[in-house]
């Protein structure tokens, strides 16, 4: 069959591009064979990353073994655990885009027949899915795996959210730093993607409800070695992949994105979901709104809690299964589209394989459809006067008593300024915490607001103060915590509106999100308001900040 490569490697006047592929050690039988990208984001400072090597080295294997020939190539990461708080945390999501520039860049340029990807956290994943989608050959996905959770003194589990809400407690004079050095010592105890369904467990978890990568990528533990053999695995399924010259579009498209929405409302991943899933879809040209992911949730209905929204880790969901249990149940009450492709062929007899080999849902760690946590999804949407093109929120992490809150406004145009009061004392029970110009642009980045909301639960109020943010928040944020507010403050969204001692109700039950004042009041305070100045002038952040698209389009470079 003809090959993609082909182009690279025969023919006379690919003599000088085969003679720099014999100096990479390829012989003339290899060149016969379809080439292949291995696309590995290892790094020696991402603990998600630090193994990919092993994964790396397996995938080639299997390559390898099912006839092709893997070269492995590299992209970037940021780990957004150790980006908070601080300035780096600017340049998380950007990275985003330099992953998808990357790969785009190096698959493209070498005529690859196929590829196999190897994320493991945050952007990583939808970075590398993005880029994926512009090259459009066959690929498959397999991450690095979670890493296995610390246990506590009293025998539960801990995570790398028990040090961020740890901070908050000692600061607070609830924890001794004695006892937040325990933790720190034990929370994270091995590599791999933090360990409760934050952000990269969520991602890699979609990647197989997108029908992209193999069941168990989302769930078997980084230190597992059923986690080589699924990369051997990969690297055999892509093989197959060019063999029929199945495509990612072929794949992922709009039923694809349909399902992983489906089960991303019904495990109750982070809110960053939402922007890569919305980035994702415009790219396979499927797009979708808050609208559609408002839809999403009316319809799913709650049937994981993982931490942060609950005390279980991940590893809990390996064990009852996976995310094939999660899929089956969704199944069970049509919610998912059996046409869909997946890399295994038709997700109709893939979902009648789990129905006749698996006993479903244990009721426990996935409960079964017909007896959800609640009957709607675990991610929110609200709209309302100061969100007019939406914002998100993970209300399955919301005690119940805040599902409806009015209080007056703290406002802080900055995480520094917000963390700087939450820590000294200065925010009260009933207070609403608004925290903007830290949006895509105007962050520029959307940059994490972990920090503020871990020092609000440190302090006891994430059961009677609420934040809002056109920034975003990490997977591992639990409380009444609303982001991803749309238009942005730097737009002249609502919310750079918002003065100090302004009433507000965040009603996540009515999805809804009000400033209570009156038009008169905000016409006048609009006709006032100044574009705030760039905050960079240089570098990719100035560049990030003059092409971005707002939160509710899944900051999209335009």
């Amino acid at each position: 069959m003809a090959l993609r490569s082909d182009q690279i490697k025969r023919g006379a006047a690919r003599a000088p591009h085969r003679s720099l592929l014999k100096a990479d050690g390829i012989t003339d039988e290899e060149m016969e064979r379809p080439f292949i990208a291995v696309v590995n984001a290892r790094n020696d400072i991402i603990p998600g990353h630090t193994h990919l090597d092993k994964i790396c080295e397996a995938v080639k294997a299997g390559i390898y073994m099912a006839g092709g020939v893997p070269f492995e190539i590299s992209t970037i990461g940021v780990c957004d655990g150790i980006a908070m708080n601080h300035e780096g945390m600017h340049y998380s999501l950007v990275s985003r885009e330099v992953i998808a520039d990357s790969v785009e860049c190096a698959v493209a340029g070498h005529a690859f027949d196929g590829m196999v990807c190897i994320p493991n956290c945050d952007k990583i994943v939808p970075g590398m899915i993005l880029g994926a989608l512009r090259v459009n050959v066959p690929t498959v996905f397999v991450s690095g795996g979670p890493m296995l959770p610390g246990t506590a003194p009293d025998g539960t589990a801990t995570d790398l959210n028990t040090l961020f809400d740890g901070a908050g407690k000692v600061a607070a004079g609830t924890m001794t730093e004695e006892e937040l050095a325990y933790f720190e010592d034990t929370a994270c105890p091995t590599c791999g993607s933090c360990s409760g369904m934050f952000t990269a467990n969520s991602m890699n978890c979609l990647c197989e409800a997108l029908g992209i990568a193999l069941p168990g990528n989302g769930t078997v533990p980084a230190v597992y070695s059923e986690r080589i053999r699924l990369a051997k695995r990969a690297g055999m399924k892509v093989m197959e992949l060019v063999g029929e010259n199945v495509c990612l579009k072929d794949i992922l498209n709009e039923a694809a994105v349909r399902n992983a929405m489906g089960c991303d409302m019904a495990f109750g991943g982070s809110t960053n979901t939402v922007l890569h899933l919305t980035a994702i879809a415009n790219a396979a040209g499927c797009p979708i709104t808050m609208d559609t992911w408002d839809a999403a949730s009316a319809r799913t209905p709650h049937l994981v809690k993982l931490a942060p929204a609950g005390p279980r880790p991940l590893i809990d969901l390996h064990r009852a299964g996976g995310v094939p249990v999660v899929l089956a149940e969704l199944d069970r009450l049509g919610l998912i589209d059996r046409d869909a492709r997946t890399c295994m062929g038709p997700m109709g007899d893939y979902l009648d394989y789990m129905h006749a080999a698996c006993a479903g849902a244990d009721g426990e760690v996935v409960r079964a459809h017909d007896n959800p946590f609640s009957a709607e999804g675990a991610l929110r949407v609200l709209h309302g006067n100061i969100a007019p093109d939406g914002a998100i929120v993970k209300k399955a992490a919301v005690a119940p008593s805040m599902l409806c809150h009015t209080g007056p406004a703290r406002v802080f145009d900055s995480e520094e300024e917000a963390c700087a009061a939450i820590n000294g004392g200065a925010i009260s029970p009933g207070d609403v915490v608004v925290i903007r110009y830290e949006g895509p642009a105007g962050g520029p980045g959307m940059r994490e607001m972990l920090a503020p909301t871990s020092a609000i639960c440190g302090r006891g109020l994430s059961e009677s103060v609420a934040l809002i943010t056109d920034g975003r928040f990490s997977g591992a944020t639990k409380g009444p915590a609303v982001g991803h507010v749309s238009p942005e403050a730097a737009a002249g969204g609502p919310i750079a509106l918002i003065c100090e001692g302004d009433s507000i109700t965040v009603d996540i039950e009515g999805g809804r999100l009000t400033l209570n004042v009156g038009e008169d009041e905000l016409a006048r305070r609009r006709d006032m308001w100044v574009p705030p100045a760039p905050k960079h002038h240089h570098g990719v952040l100035a560049k990030y900040a003059k092409l971005v698209t707002s939160a509710d389009k899944g900051a999209i470079i335009q």
